[in-house]
C-alpha cells in the first residue's frame, strides 16, 4: 500500500472531492478532518459504521479526526436522503440521543493523549448553535448564499420536484447549520476537511464556500459511496428493522449473523470499507468467493471484523460460536437467551406440556412440526439419518422423547436434514 490516498481508492472509498490535490496532501500533511452525526436516534447503526471507519482510517495515517454530534442541528433534520419532513424530537430525547451517540462515537477513535497530535475530538454542535440568535445567523452565513443556489443542490431540488411533500423552511436552512459548523471548526481547531456520503456533497460545498468567502482560506471535502445492498435497498435494513450498534437493541449475535448472510455481491464492498484487513487478505477472499460462494470464507471474515470492532473480541468469539452451535449439539451449551436468538428465524410450535411429559414419539414429534407431512415420511426420514433432535442425530424410528431431552424445561430443536429446522415449546 503507497499511503492513505492509495487505500481509500483500492476500497472504493473515493466518490468525490472538492479539489484532486487533497489525495497528495492526504499523504503528505497532516490535516484535521470531521464528519458529523446527527443524534435522530439512541443509538448509531450499521449505515454509519464506513464514516466512522474512514474516520479512523484517517487517524491511523496520522490524522487528527474529529466527531461531531449533532446536537444543534439535530434539532432541525437533514433533508438530503430523505422524501419527507423529519418529526422535531424534543429537547429531553435529543438530550438522550446525544448522549448515547457520543458513547458510541468513541468507541471507534483513539481520544487519548498517546495519540499524540492526532488525537481525536468528540464535539457537539449544540455548543455553538445554541448560542447564536437569528440575527446573527443570517448576517454571518445566510448573507453568503444565494437562495438560487440553495434551491440547486440536489437534496432539496428532489423534495421541491414532490408537489405532495415540498420542504420546510426549517429544513432547508439545514446545509446553512452544517456550513458553520465547517466554518467553527475550522476557527477552533484548524479542520480543513470534511467527509460525508455522497448525499452530503451539497452541505460540503457550502462549508467549503463559507471559510473560503470569510476567511480567504481554502478547506476540502471528500465523499464516500453510499453503502447499498445488491438489490439497492439500504444497507444496514432488514424486514425486522435497522441494525443498530447498542446491543439492547440489536445483539452481537445478530449482527453477527447479518453479516454472515450478506449476498457475495456485496460482501467485497463490505470487507474493503468496513474491515481493516490488509488488501492481500481481502483479494484471496474475493478469490475464495468466486471459487468457492459456498464456504462462505468471505462472510464470515465480514462478520467477525465488524463484530469485534463493534463489540469486542469476546462477544465476537461468542457470537461465532452461537452461529455455529446451530449445527451442532453445542446448541445444548447455549444460554436460553442466545438459544431463543439462534432459533429466531426457525418456525416455532407450542405444545402443551403433557405431550411430552408422557413420552412423545419421535415421529408425532416430526409431523406435529411440520418437518414430516406424515409418519410414513417420518420414519423414513428418521431411518435415514436425517432427524436430529437438539443436533442429535437419532436413528431409531421407535424413539421417544422426554423432559430429559428439553432445553432448559421447555424447548426441542427439531432439524431435518441440513437446512430445516424447527423449535417446539412446551407449556
Amino acid at each position: 500500500m503507497d499511503g492513505l490516498a492509495a487505500d481509500l481508492a483500492f476500497r472504493g472509498l473515493i466518490h468525490q472531492v472538492t479539489d484532486p490535490a487533497l489525495l497528495d496532501k492526504l499523504d503528505k500533511e497532516r490535516l484535521t478532518a470531521y464528519v458529523g452525526f446527527d443524534p435522530t436516534a439512541d443509538s448509531l447503526h450499521v449505515g454509519h459504521l464506513l464514516q466512522m471507519f474512514t474516520l479512523r482510517r484517517l487517524q491511523l495515517a496520522g490524522h487528527r479526526p474529529i466527531a461531531l454530534a449533532g446536537g444543534g442541528t439535530g434539532m432541525i433534520g437533514d433533508p438530503g436522503g430523505k422524501s419527507e419532513e423529519r418529526n422535531l424530537l424534543s429537547p429531553d430525547d435529543l438530550a438522550a440521543n446525544v448522549a448515547a451517540v457520543r458513547e458510541q462515537l468513541g468507541r471507534f477513535l483513539d481520544f487519548t493523549d498517546g495519540a499524540g497530535p492526532a488525537r481525536a475530538l468528540l464535539l457537539d454542535n449544540s455548543a455553538w448553535l445554541g448560542e447564536m440568535s437569528l440575527v446573527d445567523f443570517l448576517r454571518q452565513v445566510g448573507k453568503h448564499f444565494t437562495v438560487n443556489q440553495m434551491v440547486a443542490k440536489e437534496s432539496v431540488r428532489a423534495r421541491l420536484e414532490r408537489a405532495d411533500q415540498g420542504i420546510s423552511y426549517t429544513e432547508f436552512s439545514y446545509m446553512l447549520l452544517q456550513a458553520y459548523d465547517f466554518q467553527q471548526l475550522f476557527d477552533a481547531h484548524d479542520c480543513r476537511l470534511q467527509l460525508g456520503g455522497s448525499d452530503q456533497w451539497g452541505n460540503i460545498t457550502m462549508g467549503i464556500e463559507l471559510i473560503r468567502k470569510t476567511r480567504g482560506a481554502e478547506a476540502y471535502g471528500l465523499t464516500t459511496p453510499l453503502l447499498l445492498k445488491a438489490d439497492g435497498t439500504k444497507f444496514g435494513k432488514t424486514e425486522a428493522g435497522t441494525v443498530w450498534l447498542d446491543p439492547r437493541r440489536t445483539s452481537p449475535y445478530q449482527l453477527y449473523q447479518y453479516f454472515l448472510r450478506l449476498d457475495d455481491a456485496t460482501v467485497g464492498t463490505v470487507l474493503r470499507t468496513l474491515t481493516f484487513l490488509d488488501h492481500d487478505t481481502i483479494a484471496s477472499l474475493d478469490a475464495l468467493t468466486a471459487e468457492h460462494p459456498e464456504r462462505r470464507a468471505a462472510q464470515r471474515a465480514a462478520a467477525q471484523e465488524v463484530c469485534v470492532l463493534v463489540h469486542g473480541e469476546a462477544e465476537a468469539v461468542r457470537a461465532a460460536a452461537a452461529a455455529q452451535a446451530l449445527f451442532s449439539e453445542e446448541i445444548a451449551t447455549l444460554d436460553e437467551a442466545t438459544l431463543l436468538e439462534v432459533c429466531a428465524d426457525a418456525p416455532t410450535s407450542v405444545l402443551p406440556r403433557s405431550a411430552i411429559d408422557g413420552g412423545l414419539t419421535l415421529v408425532d414429534a416430526l409431523v406435529d412440526s411440520g418437518l414430516a407431512s406424515s409418519k410414513g415420511q417420518a420414519r423414513t426420514t428418521i431411518s435415514q439419518g436425517g432427524a436430529n433432535v437438539n443436533n442429535r442425530r437419532v436413528n431409531d424410528t421407535e424413539a421417544r422423547l422426554g423432559p430429559d431431552d428439553l432445553l432448559f424445561g421447555r424447548y426441542l430443536v427439531l432439524r431435518r436434514g441440513r437446512r430445516d429446522y424447527h423449535l417446539l415449546r412446551f407449556e
